[in-house]
């Protein structure tokens, strides 16, 4: 048939679904959607990380997910989390997977499983235990057989798991698709010719497994057979060339609702209309199942956080790092799934066809033989809204919008209209600890040359040194002056991430890098006694990197080390050196109700001292509202309640518009008791805990 336009001939392409059925126990596939005991599925997904929030949130968040249109739960495994030292296995708590997993079944969703085990995600060693980095002769994420030998002992663990629990779809559980590797073809090159055959056996491996259902990989395009390959982005509305084989799936398994925050990278937000505009495309162009990244961030406890990110992830996701509905992100997404659900029938079983409507227009429509009809009218035209002629009506298409037909006639749905109201996210000062008599501190020592035990001749790498125990690394040197000029400088070259200088135990400088990099120099003129002087150098982490290939060589900590005296320069970077893995007070866990007491506190003497820790107690405000920890007069450090870490802070770096990244954080409800919590907070630089509150976080 020929329908004209505008005087253009409309081209109409037939597709025909691919009908070959990939079996996969209750689970199958074939070109057109994933099969769940025996019935096509349109399915839309959104990530949530157990780790990062906590189990007693779980129920709320995924029972607002499902409100929203959410039919399954994604979440990665956390290798680091549940094998911290090497054989030894923590699946309590957070790390309760099989309870997250039995809890998204319970709510009548299923899950999707991305074990990777290399997981990036913003996520400490993106995943990765430390402890891998000592095997001899390994090389993580390629054709090295230590490598292969550990991922295949834990992929394994976890899927042995998550059967004796029967938890996959064809044991009647509600996992219905897993996930190896990670974004693996962003590194495959600079492996050459490990690569390749890396990646044959992880997906041999994996579907050996016999879990019943798919596998699928990220971002590889050629994902051997039966694995699927799969989108990662914010547009696979329009790059998405499609799986493999026309007999897979179109499945998108990121879909960034905004992007992740970090010190130095520029703030991402991303508009409930260009995230709806791409799913609708997606969907039109042949697509069933689409995955929200993230659906609800949470919170990076701990150290959890990779190299400069901040401990809220994804705060602009529909759900926010406390749980709360964003608006009007979490509500246009639910009414695009409700309108694409309408026309679940055409979309799964019948004939899609390709028109075009105008220079940068077109409609996807799906027929079935029995009259169903649905259609997507696409503008992809970034200004001008448009009209065109389908089927004998007008419409009236917006710049950058998809237009949903569920029946062909009438408009259902148009991306680029939102008619959600917007909501805010209101803080309500609550407990205020302003008084210097509430507060105690402690000052950590700065140690000397001499105060150390582990010494070398030369620079020691500092993740290599502390092996992820702490972010912390002493640098200690015993430096000879002999010239009455009571001056010198000092130059030190870092690869990161912080770094502090004490001489004499006094701080003469600090400097950091960011996020795009690493890497820095200090240096500053310094005051010195004459005869010999004490330098310590404390190296900070920020999280270890979580990308890139050879994670295993990458290096931190202090490279070079060199004072330009009078009329010399001594290079220390060969020189004899001591060193101190960690702080005093973590050595002596003063953030430990148990051992917190032990500690020789002292009266807060209301003044900015450097690397101090500071410790209250207070009682749990009354209610049950979400609460955040004001830390907008501090500097740099970690915070603990109860001895639960509420992860790393950093006010102290402001964004280009002069604003601290992030000022509140995170205390979950089942961190506190009713009465007696500890409150203890490591201050790196000199900011005062006489501003802290503990706020009550709300919405409109």
């Amino acid at each position: 048939m020929e329908i004209r336009l505008f005087g253009l001939l409309v081209l109409v392409l037939l597709v025909v679904v691919a009908s070959v059925v990939v079996e996969g126990g209750d689970v199958s596939y074939d070109g057109r959607s994933l099969i769940i005991q025996g019935q096509r599925k349109l399915l839309f997904s959104g990530s949530i990380h157990y780790p990062r929030s906590t189990p007693e949130m779980w129920p709320s968040v995924i029972a607002k997910a499902k409100e929203g249109g959410i039919d399954v739960i994604q979440t990665y495994v956390f290798w680091n989390l549940h094998e911290p030292i090497q054989g030894q296995y923590d699946f309590s708590g957070r790390a309760d997977l099989v309870g997250f997993i039995k809890e998204i079944q319970a709510q009548g969703l299923y899950a999707s499983l991305r074990v990777g085990p290399f997981i990036e995600g913003e996520w400490n060693y993106g995943g990765l235990p430390f402890w891998l980095h000592d095997v001899p002769g390994i090389v993580y994420r390629c054709d090295n057989e230590p490598f292969k030998l550990y991922m295949q002992n834990f992929t394994t663990k976890i899927v042995d798991m998550m059967i004796s629990e029967n938890l996959y779809a064809s044991q009647g559980g509600p996992i219905i698709l897993s996930q190896i590797e990670n974004e693996y073809q962003l590194v495959e090159d600079a492996f050459h010719e490990k690569g390749p055959p890396y990646v044959k056996w992880a997906a041999q491996m994996a579907v050996g497994l016999q879990t019943g259902v798919p596998w699928m990989m990220c971002k590889q395009d050629d994902a051997p057979d039966p694995v699927i390959n799969t989108c990662n982005g914010m547009k696979c509305g329009e790059s998405f060339p499609g799986p493999n084989s026309p007999n897979k799936p179109w499945i998108w398994t990121e879909n960034w609702t905004s992007r992740y925050q970090a010190y130095g990278k520029e703030q991402d937000t991303r508009s409930p209309q260009d995230i709806a505009f791409q799913v609708a495309l997606f969907v039109a162009r042949n697509g069933t199942f689409v995955n929200y990244y993230m659906y609800q961030g949470g919170t990076n406890f701990g150290r959890t956080a990779s190299a400069f990110s901040t401990t809220n992830y994804y705060d602009d996701a529909p759900l926010d790092e406390y749980g709360f509905i964003r608006q009007p992100k979490w509500g246009h997404l639910k009414e695009l799934h409700a309108a694409i659900k309408s026309c679940s029938y055409p979309i799964l079983f019948g004939t899609q066809s390709m028109l075009y409507l105008g220079e940068r227009q077109m409609g996807y429509i799906y027929q079935r033989n029995s009259g169903e009809c649905a259609a997507f009218l696409v503008n992809k035209d970034d200004i001008k809204t448009v009209v065109v002629l389908f089927q004998n009506s007008s419409y009236e298409l917006t710049s950058n919008s998809v237009s949903i037909l569920p029946d062909c006639k009438n408009v259902a749905f148009n991306t680029a209209k939102v008619s959600v109201q917007n909501n805010t996210r209101l803080i309500t000062t609550g407990k205020k600890f302003n008084d210097f008599e509430m507060w105690e501190e402690f000052r950590d020592i700065i140690p000397t040359l001499a105060e150390t035990s582990l010494r070398s001749d030369k620079l020691l790498e500092h993740m290599n040194t502390t092996k992820d125990m702490s972010d912390y690394l002493w640098y200690t040197f015993s430096y000879q002056h002999e010239s009455s000029n009571s001056e010198a400088v000092l130059k030190l070259n870092s690869a990161g991430h912080v770094l502090h200088a004490f001489v004499n135990g006094v701080l003469v400088g600090s400097a950091h890098g960011n996020h795009k990099n690493s890497r820095f120099t200090l240096e500053n003129t310094i005051p010195l006694n004459k005869g010999s002087n004490n330098i310590s150098l404390l190296s900070v982490m920020v999280g270890l990197p979580d990308s890139g290939a050879y994670l295993e060589s990458k290096v931190a900590g202090l490279r070079r080390v060199t004072i330009h005296d009078v009329q010399s320069v001594k290079d220390l970077t060969n020189y004899s050196g001591g060193y101190q893995v960690g702080l005093l007070g973590e050595k002596l866990q003063i953030y430990m109700e148990q051992t917190s007491s032990k500690v020789q506190w002292r009266n807060f003497t209301s003044s900015r001292n450097d690397l101090t820790w500071y410790k209250t107690t207070f009682d749990a405000p009354a209610g049950d509202d979400s609460l955040g920890l004001n830390l907008g007069s501090m500097g740099k450090g970690e915070v603990w309640v109860n001895g639960q870490s509420i992860g790393r802070y950093w006010v102290s770096f402001l964004t280009p518009q002069g604003t601290p990244y992030q000022t509140w954080y995170h205390v979950p409800r089942s961190f506190l008791k009713p009465i007696d919590n500890l409150l203890v907070v490591l201050e790196e630089e000199n900011g005062l805990p006489l501003g802290i509150s503990l706020d009550i976080i709300s919405t409109t």
